[in-house]
């Protein structure tokens, strides 16, 4: 009788075994990759460098070439393109191997990132230009519409609200507005100043973008601070409460005035 029901209970129980050893595995292999993702984490917060992205420069006049320097300065390696390929050239090669100089697609094609500093009517056909290659993209826009410069264009994206205009202008970019309060004289003196950093506001509705572009930021010694979507960028122009230059407290105190 016994013969007859031991192989049958330890049929069983070894599939119960089997089960349990099953579990325990997968309840392993659970922690183990909870314990890599873990690792990953403190990594990034530990300090460990990732690796720095390629930024492409649309317009390499006095904003556009001195933040372009900053970064290549900073180690990322840096396209700087506009209208005047010879002086892209010579600008890049002040700075060193990290600087090249290319045509704005070629640019746009390089950058993992890209920094549009044109005059305002030059959107809407960099826009058509670009459109391919600015799509999924972060875009910082730190073009200004100013109407005695950009006629029309600028009176419509005044109207509108320069951010939601520069989002119509460039579809499909993850678009965040940055560097459009501080002068182009004071940006490489305001980035090297010892101290409390100048704060950068931002405008953007891409979470992720507005994260890639404050690590941008603060690579060159300013400190970005978010005054919220694409829409109050209409703020982020001069001669708003914005403009010049402010500590992050100040940048803080000014938006949360603002509608």
């Amino acid at each position: 009788m016994m013969r007859r029901v031991i192989p049958a209970a330890a049929t069983a129980y070894n599939k119960g075994l089997e089960v349990k050893a099953r579990r325990r595995f997968l309840t392993l292999l659970g922690l183990a990759a909870w314990a890599v993702g873990e690792l990953s984490f403190a990594a990034s917060v530990g300090g460990v460098a990732a690796p720095k992205i390629k930024i492409g420069i649309v317009g390499s006049g006095k904003i556009g070439g001195t933040l372009g320097g900053l970064w290549v300065k900073a180690g990322y390696s840096v396209m700087f393109s506009s209208l005047d390929l010879e002086h892209d050239r010579q600008l890049a090669a002040s700075l060193g191997t990290n600087a090249q100089a290319g045509t704005p697609r070629e640019a746009a094609a390089f950058g993992d990132a890209l920094l549009l500093a044109v005059p305002y009517s030059a959107l809407p056909q960099l826009g058509r230009d670009l459109g391919e290659l600015i799509k999924g993209k972060l875009v910082i826009d730190a073009c200004n519409p100013i109407v005695a410069r950009d006629g029309e264009t600028a009176t419509w994206a005044r109207g509108k609200g320069a951010g939601l205009a520069s989002a119509e202008l460039l579809p499909g970019a993850r678009l965040v507005r940055a560097f459009n309060a501080i002068g182009a004289g004071k940006l490489q003196e305001a980035a090297q100043r010892q101290g409390e950093p100048v704060g950068i506001p931002l405008a953007g509705d891409d979470a992720a973008a507005i994260t890639q572009a404050s690590g941008l930021v603060r690579a060159i010694g300013f400190e970005p601070v978010l005054i919220g979507s694409l829409a109050k960028g209409r703020h982020l122009i001069p001669g708003t409460p914005l403009a010049g230059e402010h500590s992050a407290e100040e940048i803080r105190k000014i938006a949360a005035s603002l509608d």
